[in-house]
């Protein structure tokens, strides 16, 4: 684990090698490094103005907002002083272990091997991993709040490509207003819904939510607080669509699950991801979020009108049939790349 960074001199010790398991994707790491080697973000006047990642195959760009704070302090905070040691640790071990596969992001495999100098090794998607329902439903060691039958027996109702799948991870606590815009963006559209929350705000009282809103959209939402079976819901032929904040097993999993994604990055490497799937695998739309935040202070609202824009071009824009496309490929390739003689076998 990488958070474990004491491990290294403990395996030094007895001369064994350690290889390092890493949560995020080759692009993250890759552009996580640069930033940290390079400094681009030093180049531009203001948080907003763009500036390109140096030396990588395609040009991205991001802004000063977009980015952790901590990579850009000079002081030596709590939490830049354990990604330092993080990186140190890294940098001593034998190799890095990655939940990706080769085809997915091919050019940044090769820079992180090539030009970083490091050794990897791409295992993934983990995901595939599990083949039954119940290993699917259970995924990620929650308790799933909904029975996995009822959740698919209300898809089994629902035209193909027809629902919007909305999910923030377990972390991120949007404050009411923010809530209160995804209302009603998803009360304005006509698409069926499956909205998850944190279990607070489904077992408190509902006051966040717009007046009358449960009944309005009765028979057309479903909204659940806390764990759900994500691969199942990801994987069903209704889902068209996944709001996601580009957590990178969230992204993976819709990556295997074929589905394109409206990319709502909030905090960690998320916004990385985001130009990972907008950009360069052209597989999703962005909502709009323009600054990275710490975990428990997401503060800045989207408005409803931008919302239901992203999620219109994902659903019937010029582009989703492409995206579409582009996107069963991938799944196509994530199910090769876990077989015998695939890139992750």
């Amino acid at each position: 684990d990488m958070f474990l960074p004491w491990a290294t001199e403990c395996a030094a010790k007895f001369n064994i090698p350690r290889l390092i398991f890493h949560g995020i994707s080759f692009f993250a790491h890759c552009t996580k490094d640069m930033i940290m080697v390079y400094q681009p973000y030093k180049h531009v006047s203001s948080d907003e103005d763009p500036f390109v990642i140096p030396y990588f195959p395609n040009e991205i760009t991001l802004t000063r907002s977009q980015i952790p704070e901590d990579l850009m302090k000079h002081e030596q905070s709590e939490l830049k002083k354990r990604h330092e040691k993080i990186q140190e640790s890294e940098l001593q071990c034998y190799g890095v272990i990655v939940n990706s596969f080769y085809e997915l992001e091919p050019d940044y495999v090769d820079f992180f091997k090539k030009k970083l100098g490091r050794r990897a090794w791409h295992i993934g998607p983990v995901s595939s991993c599990n083949k039954s329902l119940k290993d699917k439903a259970q995924r990620g060691g929650g308790e799933a709040s909904m029975n996995e039958h009822e959740c698919l027996k209300w898809l089994n109702l629902r035209k193909p490509n027809s629902v919007i799948y909305i999910c923030f991870g377990s972390l991120a606590n949007f404050i009411v207003p923010q809530l209160q815009e995804i209302a009603k963006a998803l009360e304005a559209l006509e698409y069926d819904f499956i909205w998850v929350l944190r279990d607070d705000r489904i077992t408190k009282n509902e006051e966040w939510l717009p007046l009358g809103f449960r009944k309005r959209t009765q028979g057309k939402g479903l909204l659940i607080g806390g764990w759900v079976p994500q691969v199942l819901i990801l994987e069903h032929e209704a889902t068209g669509a996944f709001v996601t904040h580009c957590g990178w097993n969230s992204t993976l999993e819709a990556i295997s699950a074929g589905i394109p994604m409206v990319t709502w990055p909030l905090f960690a490497e998320q916004f990385y991801n985001e130009k990972l799937v907008n950009h360069i695998l052209k597989i999703g739309t962005p909502v709009g979020a323009k600054k990275w935040k710490a975990v428990h202070s997401i503060e800045d609202v989207v408005e409803h009108n931008d919302i239901e824009k992203a999620i219109k071009d994902i659903m019937e824009g010029d582009e989703t049939q492409a995206m579409r496309n582009r996107a069963k490929n991938l799944k196509e390739m994530a199910r090769k790349a876990m077989e015998e003689g695939g890139s992750s076998y």
